[in-house]
Order: C-alpha cells, then sequence, then structure tokens
C-alpha cells in the first residue's frame, strides 16, 4: 500500500497527454500496491503565488516571530511540503510548454524548494532532505526530445531531476507522450507512452 501524491499542471483538462499519462501510472502503481490511495493536487485549480517579498522573507524567518502576513504567506509552502513528505510515491505531470515546464509547475517547486526544510548546507555542501520517495515525471510534448535534433531543447527533464534530485528525490524515472504533433505519430502517441510504463 503507497499513498501517491498527483501533481497536475495542465491546464487541458481531460484532454491533457500528461494528466492521462499520469494517471496511467497511477493505475500501474495501484494494482502494484492494492490499497494504495492517492492525493490530487491540481496547480490549474490550486495556484500557487509567484514568490514575492512576502514569501521569501516567511521562509526565512523563524515560526514564532511570524507576523500575521507572514503566517499567511507561508501557507502554500507548508501544505506542499506536507503533501511530500507524507507521500511514498510521488507522480508530477509535466507538459513541456516552450521547452520548459508551466510556470504554475515552477511556482510549486519554488515554495516546495526551502533552506532548512527539504534541503540543508552543511560543510560537505548540499544536502537534500526529502528521501525515500518514488518520483515518476509524465512527460508530454508535441515533438520528439527523447532524441535526435531536438533533445537539447528539452529542459523539463534535465531541471525537474537536478532541482528535485537536490531536494533528495533521486530516485526519479520520466516516461514521455511525445510526438502528438507529428501526424504520423498522433494517433498512437498516448498508447506507445502507457506501453513504456514499467515500474
Amino acid at each position: 500500500m503507497k499513498k501517491i501524491l498527483h501533481i497536475i499542471s495542465s491546464p487541458k483538462g481531460d484532454a491533457s497527454f500528461s494528466i492521462k499519462l499520469g494517471n496511467a501510472i497511477i493505475a500501474k502503481v495501484k494494482e502494484a500496491n492494492p490499497g494504495s490511495t492517492v492525493t490530487e493536487t491540481n496547480l490549474v485549480t490550486k495556484r500557487f503565488p509567484h514568490l514575492e517579498e512576502a514569501h521569501l522573507t516567511s521562509f526565512y524567518t523563524p515560526a514564532e516571530q511570524h507576523t500575521p502576513e507572514l503566517a499567511e504567506a507561508i501557507k502554500h509552502s507548508d501544505e506542499a511540503i506536507a503533501e511530500i513528505m507524507e507521500a511514498d510515491v510521488i507522480v508530477i505531470d509535466a507538459p513541456l510548454y516552450n521547452f520548459g515546464i508551466p510556470s504554475a509547475l515552477k511556482a510549486w517547486i519554488d515554495h516546495i524548494a526551502r533552506a532548512g526544510v527539504t534541503f540543508k548546507y552543511d560543510e560537505n555542501g548540499p544536502e537534500g532532505l526529502v528521501k525515500g520517495k518514488k518520483v515518476y515525471i509524465a512527460l508530454a510534448s508535441g515533438a520528439i526530445y527523447s532524441n535526435g535534433p531536438m533533445q537539447g531543447y528539452d529542459f523539463v527533464a534535465p531541471y525537474l531531476k537536478s532541482v528535485l534530485g537536490f531536494m533528495g528525490m533521486t530516485d526519479l524515472t520520466v516516461f514521455r507522450v511525445e510526438g502528438s504533433a507529428y501526424p504520423n505519430l498522433k494517433d498512437t502517441a498516448l498508447q506507445t507512452a502507457i506501453a513504456s510504463i514499467v515500474l
């Protein structure tokens, strides 16, 4: 039995390939782990604000010194980090927009990447504090970025591997539905991606 956290960042709803792939990954995890539960956080409907001065101040101010404004500013971050810490498996739907992740997903990452909470620095350098998690990325793109001439334009998989790994989430697997904008691949892109899911 696993506690699964599903992070949705596509605004396309039922038409989203990243959401469909993410759901397929979750179905496989549940099949392998009967009784697993899913917590869904949709970053389109539950919006995380872009970081402002109050957020940063709240991150670096001890909780006992928080003003009402700072206590409000840190709520999104505290809730998101609590969800991550509670989860055994994290599935992140990540459509590739203009070679990168959607701004909603970036805002979420900015709220979970907190010094002293999800990572720390000591005399040996940085150490991730979010450990023991299995992370799956459901990456969707119209073109093919896993190999070939467009590979260097993929700033989704490398970024997510780096930033999540920095926080300790190093057990990370990327599954891709790609080529959905190509006439010869669009009808089979999703099924090909789902068939590639091996846990």
